[in-house]
C-alpha cells in the first residue's frame, strides 16, 4: 500500500468542492482498490485465470474494434 494520504485544503469554506478533490486524489492514489483487494485472500491460480480471462476479453474487442475501422 502507498504510504501517501490525501490532503485538501478547504479554501473559503468551500467543502463541496474540497471533497470532490479529495475523492479524485483517493481514487488515483489507489488506496480503495488496494484495500477492495485485500477483503479476501485469492489464491495465485485465481488471480493469474483473472488476469487470462481479461487479457482475452481486451484482445477480442480490439480486434472487434479493429475490424470496424478497416471495414473487415
Amino acid at each position: 500500500m502507498k504510504n501517501s494520504k490525501a490532503h485538501v485544503k478547504v479554501i473559503k469554506g468551500d467543502i463541496q468542492k474540497a471533497l470532490k478533490k479529495w475523492k479524485s486524489k483517493v481514487m488515483d492514489s489507489g488506496h480503495l482498490e488496494e484495500l477492495k483487494d485485500r477483503r479476501e485472500f485469492l489464491k495465485p491460480s485465481v488471480v493469474n485465470r483473472k488476469k487470462m480471462k481479461d487479457a482475452v476479453r481486451k484482445q477480442e474487442w480490439y480486434e472487434i474494434k479493429y475490424k470496424e475501422e478497416n471495414g473487415c
